[in-house]
């Protein structure tokens, strides 16, 4: 499943809450802390962070964190954005409110403590999302190549093979079962083309809705009907053009929905296209550290909250990591 050699060492953009929440799920939340608080979903993390430092040995990593994840500027564009998941605080009006489990809140500021104590970097930007954040620190880098790993699909929209190489390593199922896209496989899996695979898949995404996020889509058009279009048209720019301008390509019936859908497209570029260039604030640089910044604190940290072997496994895999770098470096 991985790749056994790599020119140089990747840049690994961790989707942070994308992670936690889906170790909330795998792991059984009876694991508790001494005062009782459970500590899952901190233990799943911290045991899929030393997976993605052993198998795939970044040498840069940022985990990836929410400002706000529900943006004004979205929210502007098309309020149905993530409406569903906004809670009503009695009459007067709204709060928002993830759909979270309770159990999760109490978890984050542990992880964010772990991350700390270890010496792995953090980034967030204020009034953007982590996916923002993501696809700001993947169009800005020139160097390294870039591994996104996530267990959303919104952001194959990032990958590509120029000026370096971004791939996503979707976790949908588990780190056991990750699945590492770049182009060609993301371009093969939704029928989009592999010269734009990524732009392309944003486009084609907007076309077919997305529930989950409030997104309605166009009402008739589905993904593989999406994905011919924006195929044929190259853009979705482009095919909102030839349906306005009445083009024989293009099948009455498909330009009567588009047309009718005209308010909702051209708000989904907004909601939907990762911002790429979100102003990020990072905890500190963003190199995988040859030791832990503080392995006190990661050992207290372990001791008040009944993290086992997690926090000590993680703690291995950034001391391997800075093992192996002095030895190449001695060579």
């Amino acid at each position: 499943m991985w790749q056994a050699v790599r020119v140089t060492a990747p840049l690994a953009l961790l989707d942070a809450a994308s992670l936690y929440f889906r170790a909330f799920f795998a792991v059984p939340e009876s694991l508790t802390a001494p005062d009782g608080t459970p500590v899952n979903a901190v233990r799943g993390f911290a045991d899929t962070v030393a997976r993605i430092l052993t198998d795939r040995r970044p040498g840069r990593l940022v985990a990836c964190l929410d400002a706000d994840w529900r943006p004004d500027f979205r929210v502007e564009a098309l309020p149905s954005y993530k409406a569903h998941r906004v809670a009503e605080q009695g009459g007067s009006g709204e709060v928002d409110v993830e759909e979270a489990p309770d159990a999760l809140g109490p978890q984050v500021p542990i992880i964010l403590e772990l991350l700390e104590a270890v010496g792995l970097a953090t980034a967030q930007a204020e009034g953007f999302e982590a996916d923002d954040v993501i696809g700001t620190l993947a169009t800005r880098e020139d160097r390294d190549p870039v591994e996104v790993i996530t267990g959303d699909r919104d952001l194959f929209q990032l990958v590509r093979t120029e000026p370096v190489p971004v791939s996503v390593i979707y976790v949908g199922k588990g780190w056991a079962k990750a699945q590492v896209l770049g182009p060609e496989q993301v371009a093969e899996r939704y029928g989009v083309p592999v010269d734009n695979a990524g732009p392309a898949y944003a486009d084609m995404s907007m076309l077919r809705g997305d529930p989950s996020d409030g997104l309605p889509g166009v009402p008739g058009v589905g993904e593989k009907t999406a994905a011919t279009l924006i195929t044929r048209f190259g853009s979705l720019e482009a095919l909102l053009a030839a349906a306005e301008a009445g083009s024989p390509d293009l099948p009455a019936k498909t330009r009567a929905k588009l047309l009718a859908a005209a308010d909702y497209l051209a708000a989904a570029p907004v909601v939907v296209r990762v911002a790429r260039d979100a102003p990020v604030v990072f905890s500190r640089p963003d190199r995988v550290p040859d030791a832990a910044a503080d392995p006190a604190g990661v050992a207290e940290l372990a001791r008040r909250w009944n993290l086992g072997g997690s926090a000590q496994r993680l703690l291995n895999a950034v001391t391997t990591i800075g093992a192996a770098r002095a030895d190449d470096t001695t060579r």
